[in-house]
């Protein structure tokens, strides 16, 4: 099926189709790789994606796959959608991600520092504070988070995604 077609597109003659047939199985065919189509037709219930420019040995291929129950993905699509997979962080840490709204952006600030295995002395350094103020900042970090350690509070920064590997503090 063309993502885009008169009077009614691609994905939403999919998903009538599929809502009346269970059985039946559909591949999108289109000129636009732009993920919108992509996540919507997935959505819709298509078991593929590929671009017009595909040869058409491969589209016989993909049709007679997606018929034996496969699903396919157009390559160039594939490397997008698990890229967005991968940065995505899983669900419990989505979950525990509204956990960092109850920081302060200073308590942020020393959560990335932390995550950066800075001691509290450097922190003090960086953030140009005492190492008292550096150390009520951790109390408060480790209480809101409900965390019983530095570590604990590192693993969590990392989880959420408030901090990733390899990235530099801003």
């Amino acid at each position: 099926m063309d993502v885009r077609m008169p009077e009614l597109d691609g994905i939403e003659a999919a998903r009538q189709l599929l809502a009346s047939d269970g059985s039946a199985k559909v591949v999108m065919l289109t000129t636009f790789d732009l993920d919108e189509y992509v996540y919507e037709a997935l959505r819709a219930g298509a078991s593929g994606f590929l671009l017009k420019d595909v040869p058409p040995e491969q589209l016989v291929a993909g049709i007679r796959a997606v018929a034996s129950g496969d699903a396919l993905l157009a390559p160039s699509i594939t490397r997008r959608v698990i890229e967005a997979f991968v940065q995505r962080p899983p669900p419990a840490a989505r979950e525990q991600h509204s956990k960092l709204e109850e920081l302060t952006t200073r308590e942020l600030d020393v959560l990335r520092l932390l995550a950066r295995g800075l001691s509290n002395a450097e922190i003090a350094a960086e953030l140009v504070v005492s190492d008292t103020t550096v150390k009520t900042h951790v109390a408060h970090i480790l209480m809101k988070l409900d965390q019983r350690d530095r570590v604990q509070a590192v693993v969590f920064a990392y989880e959420t995604g408030l901090v990733e590997p390899g990235q530099p503090y801003p």
